[in-house]
């Protein structure tokens, strides 16, 4: 189960926004750089990565669409691309109403537990009350 099939290619990065997104640095960068628009000298200091490492991400995020680029001077600064992200967001979307639907049977099932523990102590705590010699005797 745990073997590769090496007839079966592997999809390139460049292909959609979910290969490109597929590598963690990549969606480091896009959270970097969901709040504002940022030169590549903020994004390696910020993420501690190396320049070269960098461009060659955006390069790929820009590829898909999921980062634009502007030049400012000199600079160019990198932004998302929120309209590229929402298919994303809406196909994960799917497995969060699931995993919120999971998490709220085990919620309810540990409150039941607890419900049935408390019970549980409540009835043998009134057992000792009536019991006048507790070693058993």
């Amino acid at each position: 189960m745990g073997m590769y099939y090496s007839f079966m290619p592997r999809a390139a990065t460049t292909s959609d926004a979910f290969n490109a997104v597929a590598e963690p640095r990549r969606r480091d960068i896009l959270n970097f750089l969901a709040l504002q628009e940022r030169p590549v000298g903020d994004i390696v200091d910020g993420l501690n990565l190396v320049q070269p490492s960098v461009s060659k991400h955006l390069r790929v995020l820009r590829r898909v669409g999921l980062v634009s680029v502007r030049r400012d001077g000199r600079h160019m600064l990198y932004r998302t691309n929120a309209d590229a992200i929402r298919p994303l967001h809406e196909w994960t979307s799917t497995f969060e109403r699931f995993w919120r639907h999971q998490l709220s049977r085990i919620k309810e099932r540990a409150e039941a537990k607890e419900d049935r523990s408390s019970e549980q102590n409540q009835n043998s705590r009134k057992g000792e009350e009536h019991d006048p010699d507790p070693s058993g005797n």
